[in-house]
């Protein structure tokens, strides 16, 4: 997952039609921009339309992809979230790695105070997956505190 940050106008995606989906995650590129207000606020995205594949049989697995975050310096501009998501349709990974995942590569790319991430996969064989991965840990937290307290 490439990382632009952006100071002012050159986010790369937003305004241009002819943008072509990343062939994977890895080429993606979450870009951001300076977070307008220094106060605590959230965001939510979420998108019904995403699809990963099984890694062990091939077959799509379909999600509901939340995030929620509230932001510190940088926010992530949504075109460029949305062509990270869709990067995900031939990449083979478990639904727990795919949520951990995207939560890594969005905390790496805007630092935010706090973020999850919730994928609800579709039921398969009866049996409906819903992960949730939060930054911070909540046992980092539990740990500091421990330490601190």
């Amino acid at each position: 997952m490439k990382r632009t940050k952006s100071k002012g106008p050159s986010l790369t995606l937003l305004g241009r039609s002819e943008t072509k989906l990343p062939v994977s995650p890895a080429e993606a590129r979450l870009e951001t921009f300076p977070n307008p207000t220094r106060r605590n606020y959230r965001i939510h995205f979420e998108t019904d339309d995403f699809t990963c594949l099984c890694p062990v049989t091939g077959q799509p697995d379909f999600a509901r992809i939340d995030i929620d975050y509230v932001p510190n310096r940088l926010c992530v501009e949504s075109k460029s979230l949305k062509f990270y998501l869709a990067a995900y349709r031939n990449e083979r990974a478990f639904n727990e790695a795919v949520t951990n995942r995207i939560l890594d590569d969005f905390v790496k790319t805007c630092s935010p105070r706090e973020a999850i991430v919730t994928g609800q996969f579709s039921a398969r064989g009866g049996i409906a997956l819903t992960v949730r991965a939060q930054y911070p840990d909540e046992r980092v937290l539990e740990e500091k505190a421990g330490r601190d307290g």
